[in-house]
């Protein structure tokens, strides 16, 4: 079973990631430790209680497809219920709404805990959150009084539908149709598919946000609008009318997440899906991407839940599984299998893996928060860019870490692993499609290196890499034999990404696109790396005045990080600075005839 790691979850929030910057904000007066405390111990409650014993029941259950309804697995429209009357949709939601408008950062802990719980139930949740906040950005007034409230409350919920099957990344292929109809509302027509809780039982209405061209548009993304269409009408006092033209062609099989309804929908086959346009015509993919930015990060969280579960699950199946003779073991009988050498290399990297995605993705909303709340424009610019820095590195790194965790939790269970009733598959069967949506890995890559690292003139990332150069001096300042190698390798790992940052810089300056997109994973990695034992480090600092054997924990974390995977980032500086031109020559199609 789960249990929620609440104290390192409050340590990371207020020691490591900031969030003392938001409690001495006039805008979140009213947070005060009490405040923070209460939230996450009930959060931890309902993951631990409520939603995670329900996880294996989704896995085996799915979300059959039946006379054009999909049901959801047993428990789970009980639990949802739970959830909302907890006011737990609400949280970031703005207090006119109906919401508490509290930060970020309390929101991605929730989270992290929900998705602990189960995945597959903290996803649904997790799009109807982005539907509030594109719909309170960009939505009109009209639209606001309509359908805000009880979006917010979770009464309703809400969807994303980008995916077509021609246009999966590349949206210049869309071709979902919208027609103006002469109440001022739209008709649209086409096929969306991979949505996510396109239909379910869980709530009375669904709330679709959908992108489609109208028939004047502009080519390309330029020409793309964003929709609110509506499962059942509404009706002028707030209640439901008539079905809306959308149908489910279909549930996918997938590999995971079995509990998570995974879409085909069709718009318009009788005569039109009665839509409304959410801000301006042609500007739609602007209104999404306030959706996709903050679900980019909320799938980093999702990668840092299921790492946190899994890593559970294999320290407690190592703890009581007995195996040979670990050396040094003088006790009776077969040792736990928790004290061979190999067994605490796999503990340890899950451990520091989990902690890392945890701190960056804290660190990601802590950057959303403040741009939010400080009132110098010069200060809110360098938080937009921190935000937008760490955005594509929380998304990656967090979501690749979980695969990794969730796979040597496999490891550790050794064949019993590969049996599908120990639970150990299911981690890593869940885990292996977040690196893939909302933008696959590869895309947060490109992302970072075409549209992060030229921010402020490329200003912006050096002064990032002169932060973490400041932890690595606080570690070697403190003179703490306990952190044996950490600061040498921290500071080994944050040259190669300075010098990683010098090539790509210079590469997108003189025009060579192919040669730094060819390295732009790599690159991606050592910086996140390098963050990540930066923050693990800065805990350890934190932690003087905490108990002795909390305070050895974090530093042999972050020692072990820091002589263990940061010595990935020598290598993959070696494969951005010599691997451009294999790749760029490599002919696949060649390959293939």
């Amino acid at each position: 079973m789960y249990c929620a790691p609440v104290e390192e979850i409050a340590f990371t929030l207020k020691r490591v990631c900031g969030l003392d910057d938001l409690q001495d904000n006039p805008h979140h007066a009213e947070l005060g430790d009490d405040l923070v405390d209460a939230i996450l111990n009930e959060a931890g409650r309902f993951a631990a209680e409520e939603i995670a014993p329900l996880n294996t029941v989704a896995d085996k259950h799915g979300t059959p497809l039946v006379d054009g309804n999909v049901s959801t697995p047993p428990g789970w429209r009980d639990a949802y219920h739970a959830w909302i009357e907890g006011g737990w949709n609400g949280l970031t939601a703005a207090p006119e709404h109906g919401g508490q408008g509290l930060p970020q950062m309390l929101s991605a802990a929730a989270m992290e805990m929900w998705n602990s719980g189960s995945m597959a139930f903290a996803i649904g949740p997790t799009l109807t959150i982005g539907a509030v906040e594109a719909m309170e950005k960009h939505a009109s007034d009209a639209l606001k009084a309509k359908y805000l409230q009880k979006l917010v409350s979770g009464e309703w919920m809400g969807t994303m539908n980008l995916t077509e099957p021609q246009a999966g990344s590349d949206l210049n292929a869309l071709k979902a149709k919208a027609e103006r109809a002469d109440d001022g509302s739209y008709r649209i027509f086409g096929q969306k598919i991979f949505i996510t809780y396109g239909d379910h039982d869980l709530t009375e209405n669904i709330i679709h946000m959908v992108l489609a061209r109208l028939p004047d548009a502009p080519a390309g993304t330029r020409g793309i609008s964003l929709f609110l269409v509506p499962k059942f009408l509404v009706n002028d006092d707030g209640s439901l009318g008539e079905r809306n033209d959308v149908t489910v062609a279909g549930v996918e099989h997938k590999m995971g997440i079995h509990g998570s309804p995974t879409c085909t929908m069709v718009y318009g086959d009788e005569g039109g899906a009665k839509g409304w346009l959410i801000g301006e015509e042609n500007r739609g993919l602007a209104c999404m991407f306030t959706m996709m930015n903050n679900a980019r990060l909320a799938v980093g969280i999702q990668g840092l839940g299921v790492a946190e579960r899994a890593y559970q699950h294999a320290l407690g199946y190592a703890v009581d599984r007995r195996q040979g003779k670990a050396p040094g073991d003088k006790s009776e009988g077969m040792s736990p299998i928790a004290r061979h050498p190999d067994i605490k290399r796999m503990l340890l990297g899950m451990k520091s893996r989990t902690q890392v995605a945890r701190a960056v993705c804290y660190a990601c909303a802590h950057a959303i928060d403040m741009s939010n709340v400080v009132d110098n424009e010069v200060e809110r610019a360098f938080w937009n860019d921190r935000a937008s820095l760490l955005t594509p590195i929380a998304k990656a790194l967090s979501t690749d870490f979980g695969v990794e965790v969730a796979s040597l939790g496999v490891q550790i269970h050794g064949g019993m692993g590969f049996i599908e009733e120990t639970g150990a598959a299911q981690h890593l069967r869940d885990a292996r499609i977040a690196p893939i949506y909302e933008g696959t890995n590869g895309i947060q890559s490109i992302d970072l290196v075409l549209r992060k690292l030229p921010l402020a003139g490329g200003e912006h990332i050096k002064g990032f890499i002169d932060e973490l150069n400041g932890i690595a001096s606080d570690v070697a300042a403190s003179n703490r034999p306990e952190f044996g190698a950490a600061s040498e390798r921290l500071f080994a790992g944050i040259k190669d990404l300075e010098e990683a940052t010098d090539y790509m810089l210079a590469a997108l300056s003189e025009g060579r696109v192919a040669d730094a997109l060819s390295g732009a994973t790599p690159y991606l990695r050592i910086a996140g790396l390098a963050l990540g034992g930066a923050l693990l480090c800065k805990g350890a600092l934190r932690s003087a005045d905490e108990p002795a054997a909390r305070m050895a924990e974090r530093t042999l974390l972050a020692r072990s990080y820091c002589e263990t995977l940061l010595g990935e980032t020598a290598g993959l500086r070696s494969d951005i600075l010599l691997s451009a031109e294999a790749i760029t020559a490599f002919d696949a199609e060649a390959l293939a005839s």
